[in-house]
């Protein structure tokens, strides 16, 4: 244990409040101990940008994304690392089918993947390394393995030898024989063993490379995330995320590449994995043609009805996704802007300290989400129902606080229940809406019940309340 754990685990316990994670390593939910409380150091695998992302891609980026604010809520600073994977076979695949410059085309798509995440209320990561832009450092960790013959060249790969690494295995809690026999493991002639992985692979004229000791090539996947993550956070990090089909072999190959080449015990002190998304009883996959892209969705629903039922389910569990849980999502956020709208009047302080403490025990508690979205519910009622205005700038600034940490009720409550499609004109609702409300002054009920069915042809429903007529686009 460094010398900051201990510093922490004596001395600044009562600091912080507790934050438990679930650790994949022990397979069991852990207090939280930093390597050093002065800088959290959290990693996340991101996407291999050669198509448009989908929302199985989006909910590791989401959770992790409320990991984060969590972890900046409680210490003064976290470095958060999201990495872009840029060179693989599969963008090399693609881009040359279509003709496309292979720099150019994955480079298309990670703007691509940012743009739909942004549109979650994701916040950037604080680091966004390039596989591409750290290729010394991938061969000099490959240089090292070699050296401490934890790998070998071979034709003009190199290989890592599993069986140098007494621990593999442990973290997705295999052994080397059942992964040989049940895994899907390239076989070839220059491998020492069926479960040796590539570090480095021969590229032709045709294909991306760069010059190393081993001959022209490009990385594996495997490596690039463990150069990328010692080079911007260390030889041991905080906690290493990701999703729970990573586990093996990506995240067991990552310890071991890691572990033999710094020469350390550990890689990540905590493993935490986010678990998949279900599209009605099955589970969403490319072999199911079940995919469902975040550009077609965010289309129709906004981001943040989104992220809502992304996190609707604890980040371990997997999340059911249908046209009922993301009318439901929908029926759920709208509900809760109404209330903002209806109190919009009300000014409050947005601050970390007005941020119920059952929220954040709640979050503390394995990013126990849905227990949270019950206390927001809860205080969106109570603030419907206060009378006050004391009652309502209270149970309002809790809202929009929490809503702050979790990337929520972040738009304005009237732009909110507006439509983002150029196609419907403001303006004109607007006019219509004072024509009615003229009609129904003078009486003249026909009028009215015409304008509204005129709007309602418009896809426009109406609310009539205390404080005047509101609009908003039928879901």
């Amino acid at each position: 244990m460094s010398f900051y754990r201990i510093k922490y685990s004596l001395f600044n316990y009562n600091k912080f409040m507790s934050l438990n994670l679930y650790n994949t390593k022990s397979g069991a939910k852990e207090v939280f101990i930093p390597i050093n409380p002065d800088n959290i150091t959290l990693y996340l695998c991101g996407p291999t940008v050669y198509n448009y992302a989908h929302i199985g891609n989006a909910r590791p980026a989401v959770v992790f994304d409320v990991l984060n604010r969590l972890l900046k809520h409680h210490y003064p600073k976290v470095t958060y690392a999201r990495n872009i994977t840029d060179i693989d076979d599969k963008i090399n695949k693609s881009a040359m089918e279509l003709g496309q410059n292979i720099k150019k085309y994955s480079q298309k798509y990670a703007d691509i993947y940012n743009h739909d995440l942004k549109q979650l209320g994701v916040l950037p990561p604080d680091i966004e390394p390039y596989a591409t832009d750290h290729i010394p450092q991938i061969i000099a960790m490959i240089k090292e393995l070699i050296e401490k013959e934890h790998a070998y060249a071979a034709e003009g790969h190199v290989l890592f030898s599993v069986e140098s690494y007494k621990d593999y295995g442990k973290l997705s809690n295999r052994k080397i024989e059942d992964m040989i026999a049940g895994a899907r493991v390239e076989v070839a002639p220059y491998k020492k063993s069926p479960a040796d992985f590539v570090l480095w692979k021969p590229s032709d004229d045709s294909l991306p490379g760069w010059n190393s000791p081993w001959g022209r090539g490009r990385p594996g996947w495997h490596i690039e995330c463990s150069a990328m993550c010692k080079e911007h956070l260390g030889d041991i990090i905080d906690i290493h995320a990701g999703g729970r089909d990573l586990v093996f072999p990506h995240h067991e190959n990552e310890v071991a590449q890691s572990c033999c080449a710094n020469d350390t015990e550990s890689f990540a002190n905590y493993w935490v994995h986010n678990g998949m998304i279900n599209m009605g009883n099955q589970k969403m996959s490319k072999s199911l043609g079940n995919i469902l892209l975040i550009k077609d969705v965010a289309e129709k629903y906004k981001g943040e009805v989104i992220r809502w039922l992304l996190l609707s389910a604890q980040y371990r569990q997997s999340v059911d996704w249908s046209e009922d849980s993301i009318h439901k999502a929908q029926k759920t956020m709208d509900r809760i802007y109404a209330t903002l709208r209806d109190n919009q009047k009300t000014t409050v302080d947005v601050n970390k300290d007005k941020i119920p403490d059952s929220i954040i025990k709640a979050l503390d508690d394995d990013l126990n989400t849905p227990i949270a979205f019950a206390e927001i519910n809860k205080l969106s009622k109570q603030l419907a129902k206060a009378e006050s205005e004391e009652d309502k700038k209270h149970y309002k600034s809790q809202l929009l606080s929490t809503g702050e940490l979790l990337g929520l009720f972040l738009e304005d409550s009237e732009a909110w229940f507006k439509s983002d499609n150029a196609e419907i004109d403001d303006q004109k609702i607007d006019l219509l809406i004072e024509q009615r409300n003229q009609a129904r002054e003078n009486k003249d009920w026909a009028k009215s019940d015409e304008i509204r069915d005129e709007l309602a042809a418009m896809n426009i429903v109406l609310e009539d309340s205390a404080n005047g007529t509101r609009w908003s686009v039928k879901n």
